[in-house]
C-alpha cells in the first residue's frame, strides 16, 4: 500500500472521531439522554438548572414554588423591561416562603441534578454554567462524567480546554443564597480576575470550551431579551493569542450571530439545547 500525503495508507479507513456538544440544558433531561447517540463523547458547557422556562411558564423551580400565574407575571414584567417591578414582585413572593431561601433553592436544584446527571452518557466531559451549583456536582457526577474547570483533556487526539461559570454583573447579586430579579439563583458568577486565571491555566488547546462567549458584540447580544450579556475579554484575547481550531460556548440563548471566525478560530454558540434538543456535532478524522 502507498501512503497518502497525510500519512494514511491507501485502502485503510481513517478513524473518524465524533463529539457532540451541548450547552444551556435547562432541565431538558429527555433530550440529554439521547444527546450522545452516535458520538465518541458528549461535551456539556453548563447551565443544567431550569429556574423558569420563558416558553412554557409551567416548567421550572419558579412555578413549582409560586405557581404558573406568578410565573406569567414575572415573565411579563421582565419582557417589558420593568426590572424594578420584577424585583419587588419577586421579593414579595419570597417573603411568603417558609425556611431559608438558599436551602429551598438547593433542594429544588438537587431534584433536577439527580435526573440530569443520570441522563449523561459515558463518557461525558462537563463544565459549569453561571446558574449551576458547583459544590453539588461532585455528589451527582457518576464515574462516566468528568467535570473540568480551568483544565484540559484529550479526546480523539485533540486537546479540549474547559472554563466554566460566568462573570459578575452590576445588576445581579453574587452571594450563593441571593436571588436575581424574579428569584433565580446565581451561584457561579466570578470576578474577571478569577476567570482570566482559569483561561490562562488552560493555555493552548485545539478546542476551547467555555460557558460564556468572548466579548464580541455580535456574540453576546440576545435578540429576544434585547440586551448584551457579559462576555469575556480575557477569553477573546486568548482566542487571538493561542488560535484554537474552535471556541465553543453557550449562555446567550438567541444570539445575533451564532457562528463567526476570529482569526484562525471558528467561534460557535452551541446553545440553546433546552429549546432545540439537538447537540452541535464536531467531527474530525
Amino acid at each position: 500500500m502507498r501512503s497518502t500525503p497525510d500519512g494514511n495508507r491507501t485502502g485503510r479507513a481513517r478513524r473518524t472521531h465524533r463529539v457532540h456538544v451541548v450547552s444551556d440544558v435547562h432541565g431538558n433531561a429527555r433530550d440529554l439522554a439521547r444527546a450522545g447517540d452516535g458520538a465518541d463523547a458528549l461535551v456539556c458547557l453548563g447551565d443544567l438548572v431550569l429556574f423558569l422556562d420563558y416558553a412554557d411558564h409551567s416548567r421550572g423551580i419558579f412555578p413549582d414554588l409560586f405557581g404558573t400565574e406568578n410565573a406569567d407575571r414575572i415573565v411579563a414584567l421582565r419582557t417589558a423591561r420593568r426590572f424594578e417591578e420584577a424585583r419587588e414582585f419577586g421579593r414579595r413572593l419570597w417573603s411568603g416562603i417558609e425556611g431559608d431561601r438558599a436551602a429551598v433553592i438547593e433542594q429544588a436544584v438537587r431534584k433536577q441534578y439527580a435526573e440530569l446527571f443520570a441522563a449523561f452518557p459515558t463518557p461525558t466531559y462537563a463544565t459549569y454554567g453561571n446558574v449551576d451549583m458547583p459544590p453539588l456536582w461532585r455528589e451527582y457526577a457518576g464515574p462516566g462524567t468528568t467535570v473540568l474547570d480551568g483544565e484540559r483533556v484529550e479526546i480523539g487526539g485533540r486537546v479540549f480546554g474547559f472554563v466554566g461559570g460566568g462573570l459578575r454583573t452590576p445588576m445581579l447579586p453574587q452571594a450563593l443564597n441571593s436571588v436575581r430579579a424574579g428569584g433565580a439563583p446565581m451561584p457561579y458568577e466570578i470576578s474577571d480576575e478569577e476567570y482570566a486565571a482559569k483561561i490562562e491555566a488552560v493555555g493552548e488547546v485545539d478546542v476551547l470550551c467555555t460557558h460564556i462567549p468572548p466579548e464580541v458584540p455580535e456574540l453576546v447580544y440576545d435578540t429576544v431579551a434585547r440586551r448584551f450579556e457579559r462576555g469575556s475579554r480575557a477569553l477573546l484575547e486568548a482566542i487571538r493569542r493561542t488560535r484554537p481550531r474552535y471556541a465553543l460556548f453557550g449562555h446567550v440563548h438567541q444570539p445575533l450571530v451564532r457562528r463567526m471566525r476570529i482569526g484562525a478560530t471558528e467561534c460557535v454558540n452551541v446553545g440553546h439545547f433546552a429549546g432545540t434538543g439537538k447537540p452541535w456535532v464536531l467531527e474530525w478524522g
